[in-house]
C-alpha cells in the first residue's frame, strides 16, 4: 500500500488521511497493522527521523468505515484538536447508503446508546435507560436509487457506532452492516458509511479548514459516485 495516496492534508502539525474501509485506525488484539502504524512509518521514512515517531490519534472511525481521519504530529496539536472534538467545535459530515428510505426527507434523531463491550455492539433506546448515553444526529436524503437511499449525516455527539446504531434503530440499516440490521454483507465486509468531510479551525493558524475525502472506488459505491 502506498500511504502517500491516502493523504488529504499535511503540514508540521497535522496529518489528515482518507482511511480505507477495513483498515484499523489503532492497533487491537488482532495484531493487524493500523493507520497509526502506517502513518508513523511514513513520517519516519519521509523525514528520516531517528528513534520513535510521535503520532497522536485525534479521533476514531470504525474498521469497516472509510473516510477522513485526523492525526496529530505534535503533542500541542493533539491536545488542541482533541479538545475541539470534545467541545464539538468540529463539524463532521458522513455519507451513508441505507437499505430503506427514511420516513422523512430530513430529521434529527435522538437515542440513548448502551454499549456491550464483549460483543462490541451498542443498543439504541428511544428513552433514557440506566447508563446509556444520549446520542444525537441529523440527516437528510441526498439521492434515491434502486432499492437504496443516500443520506448526508451530521452527528452532534460522537458515540461508538452511533450512526450505525441510530440509523438501524430508525429501520434504515446501512448497506453491508450486518451488525445493525442489514441482512447481506458487502463483498469485502466493509459498509457503506463514509466520513466525507471535516470542518475545523487549524490548531496553530486558527484558519478555518475544510477537508473532503473522495468516496472509495468500490463496486458498492459506484451508484453514488
Amino acid at each position: 500500500m502506498d500511504f502517500r495516496k491516502l493523504i488529504l492534508f499535511e503540514d508540521n502539525h497535522l496529518l489528515i488521511v482518507n482511511k480505507p474501509g477495513g483498515m484499523l485506525v489503532q492497533g487491537d488484539d488482532t495484531g493487524d497493522d493500523s493507520l497509526v502504524d502506517y502513518a508513523k512509518a511514513y513520517v519516519k521514512e519521509k523525514y528520516n527521523k531517528p528513534g520513535l515517531v510521535f503520532m497522536g490519534l485525534v479521533h476514531r472511525i470504525d474498521r469497516p468505515v472509510s473516510g477522513v481521519v485526523m492525526l496529530a504530529k505534535t503533542s500541542k496539536a493533539l491536545e488542541r484538536m482533541t479538545k475541539a472534538f470534545r467541545e464539538r467545535t468540529i463539524e463532521k459530515i458522513y455519507w451513508a447508503v441505507v437499505t430503506r428510505r427514511p420516513p422523512k426527507e430530513e430529521a434529527t434523531l435522538v437515542h440513548w446508546l448502551e454499549k456491550d463491550s464483549k460483543k462490541n455492539t451498542v443498543t439504541a433506546y428511544n428513552k433514557e435507560k440506566g447508563s446509556a448515553q444520549r446520542s444525537e444526529l441529523s440527516f437528510k436524503v441526498l439521492k434515491v436509487f434502486h432499492d437504496y437511499c443516500l443520506l448526508e449525516v451530521r452527528p452532534v455527539t460522537g458515540r461508538p457506532h452511533q450512526i450505525r446504531a441510530q440509523l438501524g434503530k430508525m429501520g434504515c440499516p446501512i448497506k453491508g452492516d450486518r451488525k445493525y440490521g442489514q441482512q447481506f454483507p458487502n463483498e469485502d465486509s466493509c459498509i457503506n458509511l463514509h466520513a466525507k468531510t471535516l470542518i475545523f479551525a487549524h490548531p496553530v493558524t486558527k484558519e478555518t479548514m475544510t477537508v473532503d475525502a473522495p468516496l472509495p472506488i468500490k463496486s458498492y459505491w459506484q451508484a453514488v459516485s
